[in-house]
């Protein structure tokens, strides 16, 4: 067996090891593990290892560059977690670095969203207040060289590895910019860069408060807070949107809950075999500040955006508006392991306050169906049935089902082909190329002759019905992007989120969120009067 064999194989030792530590810890309380156990697992890596060995001997062509650490990290590892759920999922070193600094919510270098386009790295938009927005740096920019490297060839990992660095160091950005005739080189000195977990919170209509959350990381409970204070002691409601949030850290959807809910309230409960139960509650509750809330959700609302959304509907403190969740109820522990890669193995399931395990089946379901292809056709008989706080009744085992459903927008052909051209984007750095725009800046009918214009010069076709039936989500879309570029990514996403017609529906559900609000504490009340008199509460 060669060297390379014996590490990689090694490396699978470690991690099956690891996985097992679960079940060593059960074993410890309960009894020692079985000899046919133990028997089993050194079988299966003498298995493993021999068929590796055979492999590396004698397939087809020479196993040369990376194809070992794939055959491992992309292969045997994964596809072995996916015969157990769908969210077990082994971390290669990049992905785990990735993760790693999206969980701690900042990181240190220039300060810019980056994607591949058309076999180049464009800038998607600076983060407001870092030192490529500072610099002037746009959305639409292609970045051609670094530290007068050429950039041509690298993808959007190798250009990010470039950009980051130690608090205090340079680096010399090029870019080029439409509408520009040069290249325009940028020294910037990178710093640490916050990667905020809220990228939208203001005051959406007078004493209504609008709070957008991406992800739960480390910073998430502290943000919350910062919004929430923000808006002053007269909040007299608040549109909490979740569509799009795929989860994360789980304490911190809890330190979200407990800004709302009352001290002591039941939050969530996670039970898994290797560990005794855990029961979150709210340790300092919203000091009877309360005001109605309406929680925006849609399918790509996901953990612990769940846990946000079940533990307000089953205490009555929010009305849940959209599409059902995704429905994921599996909790994930993060091991470290060997050569800077980590595990996120399954070893818990979560219940909201009322019981409810909101997991979707994922028995006989390929993974690529279960995340993208679920069903979203709802058979509530077959569902667990539980009561919030004033009876009202929600169900479990396949997300969180809305209080009131909303149909998400659907696109047209004629919005389908301007995204699919980039044409806002690209009108935006040809508008702007020699002129600056204020905040008072509105789309007139000559901006939309400009706009006209341009996608005439790209060759993209439209009829005046089309443009005329889609006029508010022009208008909305060529402001946001202006606004994006001149003022900074949450000027744009303010443009969309005061046109978004879910939004606007969920501010018309704001008195219905009140009703809801007023009808639990009733209830409660009520009951509490039955328990002092010693009647059984009805």
């Amino acid at each position: 067996m060669s060297i390379r064999t014996r590490r990689n194989i090694f490396s699978l030792v470690v991690f099956f090891a690891v996985c097992a530590l679960g079940g060593m810890i059960v074993s410890q309380r309960v009894g020692a593990q079985s000899a046919s156990d133990e028997s089993t697992f050194r079988d299966g890596l003498k298995s493993f290892g021999a068929v590796y060995d055979i492999v590396a001997k004698n397939y087809a062509e020479p196993l040369t560059g990376d194809m070992p650490d794939k055959a491992i990290y992309d292969g045997a590892i994964p596809e072995m977690l996916h015969t157990l759920d769908p969210h077990s999922s082994f971390y290669d070193p990049k992905a785990y670095a990735r993760m790693k600094e999206d969980q701690h919510g900042k990181y240190y270098g220039v300060g810019m969203l980056i994607q591949p386009q058309n076999g180049k790295v464009v800038v998607v938009y600076p983060i407001e207040g870092a030192p490529a927005f500072r610099a002037g740096v746009h959305p639409g920019d292609v970045i051609s060289a670094i530290d007068g490297q050429s950039a041509a060839g690298m993808n959007s990992d190798d250009v990010a590895n470039r950009l980051k660095g130690p608090r205090g160091t340079k680096v010399s950005v090029t870019i080029t910019r439409m509408g520009m005739s040069t290249p325009l080189t940028f020294e910037l000195t990178r710093d640490e860069i916050p990667n905020n977990s809220i990228d939208l919170a203001y005051q959406i209509r007078p004493g209504i408060g609008y709070i957008h959350i991406k992800q739960f990381q480390e910073t998430t409970g502290r943000e919350f807070d910062d919004a929430i204070s923000g808006f002053g002691p007269n909040l007299k409601g608040l549109v909490l949107d979740l569509r799009g949030n795929p989860g994360g850290v789980l304490v911190e959807a809890v330190s979200v809950c407990d800004r709302l809910l009352k001290r002591g309230q039941v939050i969530v409960s996670q039970r898994g075999r290797a560990f005794p139960e855990q029961i979150y509650r709210a340790t300092h509750g919203n000091d009877g500040a309360t005001f109605p809330v309406v929680v925006l959700v849609n399918r790509g609302t996901a953990s612990a955006a769940e846990i946000v959304s079940g533990a307000l509907q089953d205490h009555d403190r929010a009305l849940i508006a959209g599409e059902t969740t995704f429905g994921k109820g599996l909790v994930q522990t993060v091991y470290t392991l060997s050569d800077d890669t980590g595990l996120a193995l399954t070893t818990y399931h979560y219940y909201t306050p009322s019981g409810r395990l909101i997991q979707r089946n994922y028995n006989g379901v390929s993974l690529y169906d279960y995340y993208y292809n679920h069903d979203q056709k709802e058979d509530l008989k077959n569902r667990e049935v539980r009561l919030t706080d004033s009876g009202r009744t929600v169900y479990g085992g396949g997300g969180i089902t809305p209080d009131v459903k909303l149909e998400p927008p659907k696109s047209t052909p004629f919005e389908d082909a301007l995204l699919e051209h980039d044409a806002f984007l690209g009108f935006t750095e040809s508008y702007l190329a020699h002129r600056t725009v204020t905040r008072e800046f509105q789309i007139d009918d000559g901006v939309l002759n400009d706009f006209k214009q341009y996608l005439a010069s790209q060759n993209i076709e439209y009829t005046p019905a089309e443009f005329a039936n889609n006029l508010d989500w022009v208008k909305t879309n060529i402001k946001s992007n202006i606004f994006e570029t001149q003022f900074g990514y949450s000027s744009g996403l303010k443009i969309q989120a005061d046109w978004d017609p879910e939004i606007q529906e969920a501010l018309g559900l704001m008195p219905q969120a009140a009703q809801l609000e007023q009808h639990v504490q009733q209830v409660l009340a009520q009951k509490d009067a039955a328990l002092s008199k010693g009647a059984p509460a009805q």
